[in-house]
Formats: C-alpha cells, structure tokens, sequence
C-alpha cells in the first residue's frame, strides 16, 4: 500500500514538473494556465467588491500609465490587463494570474517618481509572468498529500507518536520548501522586474532607491522565517543584478 502511494506521487510529481520562459528552474505545476487566469479574474472581482478605489487622479492616472508601459514590454497579449489603485494604508501591490494589478495608496506615500512605481508594478507583473502563484498553490497541494499520506502512515504504524510527527513535518515542510520557494520567487521576480523596468524606458536604479526606503521600517532581522528576503538581501541581489544588466 505504502509503495503505490510513493509510485503515484512519484508520478505527479514528473508529470507536473515544468520550466518557464524566462527560467531554466524546473518547478512542480498542477494548475494549467487558464485555470490560473480564471482564478485571478475571479479574486479580482471580490476585491473590487470590497475595496474601495482611490479618489486621487493624478495618482491614479500614473499607475495606469506606468502600468500600461510595462504591460507593453511583457509581450503578453493574451492577459487581460487593468490597473487599480486601492485606498488602503498598507505600502503593498500584486499582480493576480491574467493581468489585474492593485496598488495601494499607503505605498503612493513613499514613491517619489515614475521610476520608482515601475520598479514595484514589474515586480509584481513579473509574479504573474513567471506563474508564482500557481507554483506556490501546487507546493502548498503536494504538502498537504504528503501530510496526509505520512498521517495514514504512522496512524497504523506508530499511532502513539503521529501527532508529534506530524507537528514536525509540518513545520519541516514549512520552513524547508514553502518559505524559501516564497523568497526564490521574490528574487526572481526582482530579476525580471528591473528587466521589464529596462524594456520600458524606466531607470533601473530606482529600485535601490525605493528598497532603501522600504529598508527604513522593513525587515532588518533573520529572514529564516519570512516569505520575503530581508531587506539588506534584497538590496545586495538588487545590486548584482544591476551590474550584471550593464
């Protein structure tokens, strides 16, 4: 029983295994692009539903305008692109599967210039063009079986110490797989962020001096237990990258 449960996800784990376009990483994917697509269209109503839309035109007006920029040097054609400009404090922005990007006003606070929102609207769009979303939703799934499948296992076979076991695994998977996938991604998307910055006439430097700022009230300590790199990481990354566009 125990070998034709490891054969099977043995074997969608191979069949789901997949690169994109802009990396060589192999990485496990049980969504299709569509049903990503769909996925974002569909959050992207219920967020609208529930936020509210900025009054601020001037501001407004520069996220659809910077946002169309970078759209345009994606070569994605086939995403729905909108732009939205949310009024919430939080200094945040994403990118949901198919085009929909939300920034929010609390970030507008600390952006100085064009360049600056181009740096943080590519990192964002670079999200969905690398499909991060649907990669971390097909780790999170293949987790979650293994979780399962170990629960049945020790149940039958060590009952007395599943729970304990299973405790472990999950904080294993957890800091283990899900949270440095989630930093691999940040930095992924900082590479083809400042890429898509470039493309669209943007100054790449902007990006260290935005992340400078972000450093001011960010995460300064271990990144061990963060989805997000911390900020001293991020910014050396950024300036490799840099050097390495020239």
């Amino acid at each position: 029983m125990k070998k034709i449960i490891f054969i099977c996800c043995l074997g969608l784990f191979f069949y789901a295994c997949s690169s994109t376009d802009y990396t060589n990483r192999t990485r496990l994917m049980l969504l299709d692009e569509k049903e990503e697509k769909a996925l974002g269209e569909q959050s992207a109503k219920e967020i609208l539903k529930q936020s509210k839309l900025s009054t601020n035109k001037s501001q407004t007006e520069m996220v659809e305008r910077v946002g169309w920029r970078i759209a345009n040097v994606s070569k994605r054609e086939d995403f729905n692109w909108e732009f939205y400009l949310i009024e919430e404090e939080q200094k945040n922005a994403f990118c949901l599967p198919g085009g929909k990007v939300f920034v929010y006003t609390g970030l507008m606070n600390i952006i100085e210039n064009d360049d600056e929102l181009a740096v943080v609207m590519s990192h964002e769009v670079a999200h969905a063009l690398l499909r991060h979303g649907g990669e971390r939703m097909s780790m999170q799934t293949l987790t979650q079986l293994g979780g399962n499948i170990l629960g049945v296992i020790t149940g039958t076979q060590i009952p007395g110490y599943s729970s304990l076991i299973n405790r472990a695994y999950n904080l294993g998977s957890s800091v283990g797989v899900i949270l440095p996938f989630s930093r691999a991604h940040e930095l992924e998307a900082d590479k083809l962020g400042i890429l898509l910055v470039q493309k669209a006439g943007y100054n790449p430097q902007a990006a260290l001096s935005f992340w400078k700022k972000m450093s001011e009230d960010g995460n300064k300590g271990s990144d061990f237990f963060s989805t997000h790199p911390s900020d001293s990481k991020r910014i050396e990354a950024i300036q490799n990258i840099l050097k390495e566009s020239h």
